[in-house]
């Protein structure tokens, strides 16, 4: 068993925002090993951040993001108590949410909100094309099952990749940000606007030049 020092405690104290009893047992329980500590006190974090997801959240903030006078977007996120809507994390947290609207256009928050008329209509649409290419209609529903989780993971902001990293999705920043303020954190709504939505105009990727932002930044 290694020996764990303070400095080692202190170290990944720093790096984590964990707290110093919870760090001395994460390297105890890693023989001194600080990257396993890390992601030892990750998981423990993420497990407490589902047992808080229950709990009633009606404070937060309402965020705006506005992109070069083009995009703009309003967002809520709600926790738990006033003190921790103030906490750097959570700020930074909706930030880069309103950012995250803003580059890649959700249509809802959660699968469960998306407009059901839109998503049968897509199905429709996958079914059709998958017999139109000569799927055997017996695996044609399991394709289109594919194809719909694969829809819903670009519409549904719960469910896309992450803009600043995308290794991840939103949901899994979201449990960190929980782990990390010790408080239920959720997205509840938002609304994005565009300029010129709706008319006829030339086509933009926005997400690519928001990336390309971030990667100068």
């Amino acid at each position: 068993m290694a020996k764990i020092s303070a400095g080692m405690v202190k170290e990944l104290r720093e790096r984590t925002q964990a707290g110093m009893l919870d760090c001395k047992k994460a390297l105890k329980e890693t023989d001194g090993d600080m990257d396993k500590a890390i992601a030892f006190l990750r998981k423990k974090g993420l497990s407490k951040a589902a047992k808080k997801a229950g709990r009633a959240a009606t404070e937060g903030a309402v965020v705006s993001y506005i992109h070069g006078g083009r995009v703009g977007v309003l967002l809520e996120v709600n926790c738990e108590t006033d003190f921790a809507a103030k906490n750097d994390a959570f700020q930074e947290f909706c930030r880069d949410i309103a950012l995250q609207i803003a580059a890649m256009n959700p249509a809802a928050v959660r699968r469960e909100e998306m407009d059901s008329e839109a998503v049968e209509k897509e199905r429709a649409i996958l079914r059709e094309k998958a017999l139109n290419d000569g799927k055997p209609e017996k695996i044609v529903d399991r394709i289109v099952d594919g194809q719909i989780n694969k829809f819903y993971s670009e519409n549904v902001l719960l469910e896309q990749k992450f803009v600043k990293a995308d290794k991840k999705t939103v949901e899994e920043v979201l449990k960190e940000t929980v782990a990390t303020i010790g408080e239920n954190v959720q997205i509840r709504r938002f609304t994005r606007y565009e300029l010129g939505d709706g008319l006829e105009k030339k086509e933009e990727n926005f997400a690519e030049e928001v990336a390309k932002q971030i990667a100068n930044a």
